[in-house]
């Protein structure tokens, strides 16, 4: 498996890739440049959105538009472009990181202190009617995804190493307990995929690589990248079988050519479709 370039970019902190089905297009965004942009694989059309502040993630909502998990808060943009917010939580210091949408249609939003101090980022649910409900803290909140079935909830605290899972009950994960720790050297664990088969992928902050862990969380694939900081990766394409993989170049002092690049692996495996949030 050889990655290729999807769209060449420079993007300082490009995170999130997320298929909007509706659409046929992929999201992306470039947190630390404020943009979320957008990709049709098909035609090659490509549109940016500057939002204003740091944007961590940006997601498809039902009626078009998107959601995103910006420093001060959950917004909306419709799909005439009108902002709203859904969530004002402004705290100095903090900004919104990785988020995800769950099998339930609520927006699960991580958060970071700009100056990583452990223990300063949550992980929190918001319901479609701007309802939040915190439910852990920690240093550096990252990828989260469920299994095919909806049963089980994966989480990344980067600093730890560590691909936490969890069992779900629909509504509020539960039963923490370790799935896969990325030994030292080989980088840290950031945003994630759950393909069909209930394998976890995961991109490598440092690492240069993404993995796929099988269900029991056994690693069963090394994917090498030309670049140092892949950030997250997404399955996407007419039937969700290209993994798209996001990448950033902010802190190194000579990044590779792509980095901050976002690359494709063409028929990675199968991917499950990924709801929109319905708020």
């Amino acid at each position: 498996m050889r990655p290729e370039v999807a769209v060449r970019e420079r993007a300082e902190l490009g995170e999130g890739p997320t298929w909007d089905t509706a659409a046929g297009r992929l999201i992306w965004v470039d947190i630390l440049s404020s943009r979320v942009h957008t990709f049709d694989p098909a035609t090659g059309r490509r549109t940016v959105l500057d939002t204003g502040q740091h944007v961590g993630a940006a997601k498809p909502r039902t009626g078009g538009g998107l959601v995103v998990n910006l420093r001060d808060g959950v917004a909306l943009y419709g799909a005439d472009g009108a902002f709203s917010w859904l969530a004002h939580d402004p705290v100095p210091g903090r900004r919104g990181n990785d988020a995800a949408v769950a099998p339930d249609g609520a927006l699960w939003i991580g958060t970071m202190r700009y100056d990583d101090a452990e223990g300063g980022g949550t992980l929190s649910r918001v319901a479609p009617d701007g309802t939040v409900t915190r439910t852990l803290v920690m240093s550096c909140s990252n990828g989260t995804g469920w299994s095919p079935d909806g049963s089980l909830m994966y989480h990344v605290d980067t600093p730890t190493r560590r691909i936490d899972v969890f069992d779900f009950d629909g509504e509020l994960p539960y039963h923490r307990r370790e799935f896969a720790t990325i030994e030292e050297g080989a980088g840290f664990p950031d945003g994630l995929a759950v393909d069909a088969a209930g394998c976890v992928w995961v991109a490598l902050w440092d690492g240069s690589a993404l993995r796929r862990y099988t269900p029991d969380g056994a690693l069963d694939r090394t994917v090498p990248l030309p670049v140092r900081r892949p950030t997250s990766c997404a399955f996407g394409g007419r039937e969700l079988r290209d993994l798209y993989i996001s990448t950033a170049r902010a802190g190194l002092d000579a990044p590779h050519p792509l980095a901050g690049s976002l690359l494709v692996l063409p028929d990675a495996g199968q991917g499950l479709p990924q709801p929109a949030f319905p708020g």
